[in-house]
C-alpha cells in the first residue's frame, strides 16, 4: 500500500461558486482532501471547512486530493438523497481541463477501458480486462502546448509538448481520467501516481474540475456552474 502525504493548504476562506438554502458548490483547491480521511491527521477536508459555516452541508460526490475545482454539497439529509440520486443516474454532466504530455492526435475521442483497483498498490487503480468494471472518458482537444520543463522556461519557448484538453466522465471510477489519459501515453502533467517518467515543471496535478451541469432538484432548473483552472 502507499504511502500518501498530507499537507493541506492554508485555509483562506471558502470559495463559493453558488450557494442557495438547498445546495453548495465550491472550488476545492489541489492538496485538500474532499472528506476527512482515517486518523487525525488528515480530518482537515473541504467537507470540515464547509461544515465550519453551513453545518447542515453534506457531501455529496468526492474528488482526489491532487484535483481542483467544483464540488457538490447537498443541505440536508432530504436533499443529499435527491443529488445523490443524480449524480447515481448520470444526471449532472461534469467536464475537467487537463493538461496532458505529448500531442492529442484526435480532436475527440474515447477511451472505453474497465477499471480495478491495483489491491498490493492501493489507492492506486489499473485497466483490468478481467475484473474490471466498465469505465468510459470522452475528450476533446482545446490546443497543442509547449509546457517549462525548467523554472526558468516559458510558454512559447522550449519545453514539454503538451495538450490541454476537456475531460468528460461518463462513469465515475476512481482516479479514471488520470489512469485513462495515462493508458493511452497521454499522462496528465503532475501526477505523481501516473505520470510513468514524464518530467514538467507542474508543481500540482494539472486537472481541474471545470463545469457542472444538472436540474436543481427544487426550482427544476438547469443549472450551469463553471470554474475556470488556475493553470
Amino acid at each position: 500500500m502507499l504511502q500518501i502525504s498530507y499537507s493541506p493548504p492554508l485555509d483562506c476562506g471558502l470559495d463559493l461558486v453558488y450557494c442557495d438554502e438547498s445546495l453548495l458548490v465550491a472550488n476545492k483547491p489541489a492538496g485538500l482532501l474532499s472528506v476527512p480521511g482515517r486518523g487525525l491527521d488528515k480530518a482537515d477536508s473541504l467537507t470540515t471547512r464547509i461544515q465550519k459555516e453551513f453545518p447542515d452541508a453534506l457531501s455529496v460526490h468526492r474528488l482526489d486530493m491532487s484535483t481542483s475545482g467544483l464540488l457538490v454539497f447537498a443541505r440536508g439529509a432530504d436533499m443529499h438523497r435527491q443529488i445523490s440520486r443524480l449524480f447515481r443516474e448520470r444526471a449532472v454532466q461534469k467536464f475537467y481541463i487537463a493538461i496532458v504530455s505529448g500531442r492529442v492526435e484526435l480532436t475527440a475521442g474515447e477511451v472505453d477501458l474497465p477499471l480495478a483497483s491495483d489491491w498490493p498498490n492501493r489507492p492506486l487503480q489499473k485497466v483490468d480486462f478481467a475484473i474490471g468494471k466498465p469505465s468510459l472518458t470522452r475528450y476533446r482537444l482545446l490546443e497543442y502546448m509547449k509546457y517549462p520543463i525548467h523554472a526558468a522556461m516559458h510558454h512559447g519557448e522550449l519545453g514539454l509538448s503538451a495538450s490541454r484538453i476537456e475531460l468528460e466522465p461518463v462513469t465515475g471510477r476512481t482516479h479514471q481520467l488520470r489512469v485513462h489519459m495515462a493508458a493511452i501515453g497521454h499522462q496528465v502533467l503532475g501526477d505523481e501516481l501516473y505520470g510513468g517518467n514524464v518530467v514538467s515543471n507542474a508543481k500540482r496535478l494539472l486537472l481541474h474540475a471545470h463545469e457542472l451541469s444538472f436540474i436543481h432538484p427544487l426550482s427544476e432548473e438547469l443549472l450551469t456552474l463553471t470554474s475556470e483552472p488556475p493553470f
